[in-house]
């Protein structure tokens, strides 16, 4: 995944960039990069943040960029802003999104003589990619719309130029990009929330497909937004912040919305509710809320000098290492049962670990519940880090063993819906592969109901193969 921030000011922006930016690290792991424009032109610096938080690496800039201008990025992947010269004269680019069809674009882009980077994974950036289809065009407007048209997936974008900072949302919305405005600026970020401290205010949200262009004094609309919008949903479920809001719909109450929901439908009754910190938890306090159980933390998430993003390289320490974060409370664990809420099962290796060491601390029965469905389609429009090869989703893994081949699309529809006798017996699978007392998700219809919008500008891909 990723998220990027600019920042357009009368003033020195350093200070906003930098800690909007900042405000971003819960969406990526891997690198960070910093471009601004002023009186000494353009400058940028990107940095690894893979064992290290940003805020530590990119001490020295925060006290050394200026400019009026500036874009940030947090990535999963690549490392950006780039900076780069083209026809459109010097400019730097920052992108969210993922690009299917990138082995068709390089062909393109190289017989149109041009050249492009590997990474050192041998990779090509796809953020070099949309710039060199940018630079295919007369003008930033027009290359901005060709790049979104030709790529298979999504892609949204901030571009700094010494003219000001364009944004362009994705065309089918599937990130958000929303404006900030104080006196003197205006910002442009993924999540709402990473503004407010700094001083701004709401100003706007850009629609699908919509492009603007900000200065200190306004933002310009150069595209208006489609009417068609897909934004993805498990953005509310797992990857949004908690004080984040997307399309009006805050994170946080869509997750207590969830937990509700689940809790109405639901017949145990175990001693606790408990969430998988961090994610669950807010689905978990709405379960407790619904149902009257009680709310626990049977377990303690240890974050002071663990970033996200770490882990050895040494293999057979890996599962280890990704439960050590997890410290158990055994007084609110040993002779309980728990009703235990995670944000969703891929996988299933890491819940199958945290249920192990809940029943090597003591706890008499373990109640799963995801909360959204299960997944059986590979992401195809976001870059999410947890987004994985489909085999390898535990609901797709358990579809295989029931029918002893790959299922049809046919009987993939039947596995998704949640009233078939199919559905019931992949759960069933899930449940004694994992070792759960009980296991039940929550309802795709539930799920979105939630969320409280159209359910038509929903992307539920993942769990129904629906574009």
């Amino acid at each position: 995944m990723g998220g990027i921030f600019g920042v357009v000011s009368k003033e020195n922006c350093i200070f906003d960039l930098f800690f909007g930016t900042d405000y971003h690290s819960h969406l990526g792991t891997r690198r960070a990069g910093l471009a601004v424009y002023g009186d000494n032109g353009f400058k940028k610096s990107i940095h690894s943040i893979e064992n290290s938080p940003f805020r530590t690496k990119f001490d020295k800039e925060a006290n050394t960029l200026e400019g009026y201008y500036g874009i940030g990025s947090i990535s999963d992947y690549e490392g950006q802003p780039l900076l780069l010269r083209s026809h459109h004269g010097t400019y730097a680019i920052a992108t969210v999104g993922k690009i299917n069809n990138i082995n068709e674009l390089v062909t393109e882009v190289l017989d149109c003589k041009a050249h492009l980077f590997e990474m050192s994974n041998g990779d090509i950036s796809q953020t070099e990619i949309v710039a060199s289809l940018i630079n295919q065009k007369d003008n930033f407007i027009d290359g901005i719309r060709y790049a979104q048209e030709v790529i298979d997936g999504s892609i949204s974008m901030l571009l700094l130029t010494p003219k000001g900072v364009y944004a362009a949302r994705d065309i089918m919305g599937r990130t958000p990009i929303v404006i900030g405005q104080k006196d003197g600026a205006f910002c442009a970020s993924f999540e709402s929330y990473a503004y407010l401290n700094l001083g701004y205010t709401d100003y706007k949200e850009l629609g699908p497909g919509e492009i603007v262009v900000m200065t200190p004094d306004a933002v310009k609309t150069l595209v208006a937004p489609g009417k068609k919008m897909k934004i993805c949903t498990f953005l509310w479920v797992y990857y949004g912040y908690p004080s984040a809001s997307y399309e009006g719909v805050s994170v946080e109450q869509m997750r207590y919305n969830c937990g509700k929901m689940m809790a109405k439908r639901d017949n145990v009754k175990p001693d606790v509710v408990a969430g998988v910190p961090d994610s669950g938890t807010a689905h978990a306090i709405g379960y407790a809320n619904e149902s009257g159980i009680p709310f626990s933390r049977p377990f303690i998430k240890y974050t002071p000098t663990w970033p996200r993003s770490f882990m050895p390289t040494i293999q057979n320490k890996r599962n280890l290492i990704a439960k050590m974060k997890l410290i158990p409370v055994h007084d609110l664990i040993k002779d309980k049962s728990l009703l235990l809420i995670d944000d969703s099962i891929v996988r299933g290796t890491q819940l199958r670990e945290t249920t192990e060491f809940l029943y090597e601390s003591g706890v008499k029965e373990v109640h799963i519940r995801p909360a959204c469905p299960p997944l059986l389609y590979g992401c195809k429009y976001l870059n999410f880090s947890r987004s994985t090869s489909e085999m390898e989703l535990i609901a797709r893994r358990a579809i295989e063993a029931l029918e002893g081949e790959h299922a049809t699309e046919e009987k993939l529809k039947e596995y998704a819906d949640p009233d078939s006798e199919k559905y019931s017996e992949m759960v069933e699978w899930i449940r004694k592969q994992l070792n759960f007392t009980s296991l039940m998700y929550n309802r795709l219809d539930d799920m979105l109901e939630s969320v409280g919008i159209d359910k038509d500008k929903l992307c539920t891909y993942c769990w129904d193969g629906n574009e």
